[in-house]
């Protein structure tokens, strides 16, 4: 991400210095190497500077935004897995209405939370034998 908005902006300034799209690509993969935006990109962005846009970001994307992993629902989880840590996803999918996959990223990403496996049981099982 870091990388593309680099690239975009010496785009921009390659415009403004008024060179052309072929005379951009070859200093930007020299510069960026395997990760250099394509042909195709490069000449659609040095296009959009040419006409006048200005801002290197990506514009807002239509669709539906993302309601499942709202605040509330952070919270919802949260509250639930207070009461008793080892509830499994689907248990707490079934509970909130929620799909699974929705669930288990919000136990990873937002609480960031992960499964342990203990491991030092096992070590003192094989001792006594």
């Amino acid at each position: 991400m870091q990388s593309s908005l680099e690239q975009r902006m010496t785009i921009k300034f390659c415009v403004k210095l008024e060179k052309s799209a072929a005379e951009t690509i070859p200093m930007l993969k020299k510069s960026f190497g395997v990760d250099c935006l394509s042909d195709r990109q490069i000449f659609r962005w040095h296009k959009a500077f040419a006409e006048g846009r200005e801002n290197v970001n990506d514009e807002n994307r239509a669709g539906r935004p993302s309601t499942s992993s709202s605040d509330d629902n952070v919270k919802r989880v949260r509250d639930l897995l207070n009461t008793d840590r080892r509830l499994s996803v689907r248990l707490i999918s079934e509970t909130l209405d929620i799909t699974k996959t929705i669930i288990h990223e919000i136990v990873s990403e937002s609480l960031g939370m992960r499964k342990t496996y203990p491991t030092s049981s096992s070590r003192q099982v094989e001792s006594d034998y």
